[in-house]
């Protein structure tokens, strides 16, 4: 007799195939109420994968995103603090999130319509991609025009006039100069606006297949809130790898004044071990102990030769040894600078 469960399972015009002779196990007939109460797996992980181009070239390290985090959670510090005195109120940037996109994924983030501009990175090719929210730019306007920014930004939805562009100018050069500076720790960027868009579909600077870096930042003035996203071409920041790992190391010619200064203050206590010394001929310790009184030893060394100085036991100096008053001093005639 075939199992009630099985005639659930099986259409009637197939149950004739079934050998009613056949003795099913335990496991099959757990396997069966299990498909039944589970029902069909639509959501299959295999489905969900997706294929990866390992010949695709700007595909950037985990390692690396970490660092970009990182240099854009000092953006968002300094980008909190230069909002609030420009736009005498009091502001929160707050970094969201940094992930690698394809810029197609990136543009379907975005509201429309909404603000963009495409930046130029000289020195390097390629733009990069900045775009804030309707929710945050209206506000901001209404600030900028002397309003309290207490403007219902989710009732507007249009795009930005050409003069509405033009008061934002300002904020964007504070953005773009905070954004300069926190990248000054890798690389000299200059971010400059190459052009204005308010459809993402419609902006082209990228292959819609060409991955992005995006930085997606939460910006609150006052009582109202909005995103501020950017993103970065994958193959510029590649092609910053190294860059990015030396970031921590010291750099020649990239030191301020002040940097200088304070390792001045640092180092002005050490002392350093200095000595004057004839670089003669040499005997060996046993000649020497054959020495006897009334024995003569040339160093073939002229009066006027000058005489090498050792600084903590290298070779630096080149000079004589003279008298300053009562006191013996060095008369430098040369500085040895180190060959690394």
């Amino acid at each position: 007799m075939v199992p009630s469960a099985l005639k659930r399972k099986f259409p009637a015009s197939d149950i004739h195939d079934v050998s009613l002779d056949r003795v099913l196990s335990q496991d099959e007939i757990d396997n069966v109420f299990r498909n039944m109460k589970d029902g069909p797996k639509e959501d299959d992980p295999a489905k969900k994968a997706v294929s990866y181009d390992f010949r695709r070239p700007d595909r950037i390290a985990k390692d690396q995103l970490r660092s970009i985090h990182l240099l854009h959670e000092n953006f968002a510090r300094s980008l909190a603090s230069s909002l609030s005195a420009y736009l005498r109120a009091y502001v929160i940037v707050n970094l969201v999130s940094v992930e690698q996109l394809s810029f197609q994924e990136f543009v379907k983030c975005m509201p429309s319509p909404t603000c963009m501009v495409s930046l130029g990175m000289r020195p390097y090719d390629g733009n990069a991609i900045l775009e804030l929210n309707p929710s945050l730019v209206f506000p901001v306007l209404e600030m900028l025009l002397g309003g309290g920014g207490k403007v219902s930004a989710t009732k507007i939805n249009r795009e930005l006039t050409e003069i509405e562009q033009s008061i934002l100018e300002g904020l964007y050069r504070i953005v773009l100069n905070d954004l300069k500076e926190s990248w000054r720790g890798i690389t000299n960027i200059a971010f400059t606006i190459d052009g204005h868009e308010t459809e993402p579909s419609l902006l082209q600077v990228l292959s819609p297949t060409e991955a992005v870096v995006a930085i997606s930042m939460e910006i609150r003035v006052g009582e109202n809130s909005g995103m501020m996203n950017i993103g970065l071409p994958s193959i510029v920041i590649k092609m910053l790898r190294q860059k990015f790992d030396q970031q921590w190391s010291v750099r020649k010619g990239e030191s301020t004044d002040a940097e200088q200064a304070r390792m001045l203050r640092l180092i002005k206590p050490a002392k350093l071990a200095v000595d004057a010394r004839l670089q003669g001929p040499t005997m060996s310790v046993e000649d020497m102990l054959l020495l006897e009184e009334g024995d003569v030893l040339t160093f073939d060394y002229p009066v006027d030769k000058p005489v090498n100085t050792l600084i903590n036991g290298k070779l630096k100096l080149l000079g004589q040894v003279v008298n300053s008053g009562r006191k013996k001093a060095f008369l430098v005639h040369k500085y040895y600078h180190p060959v690394d």
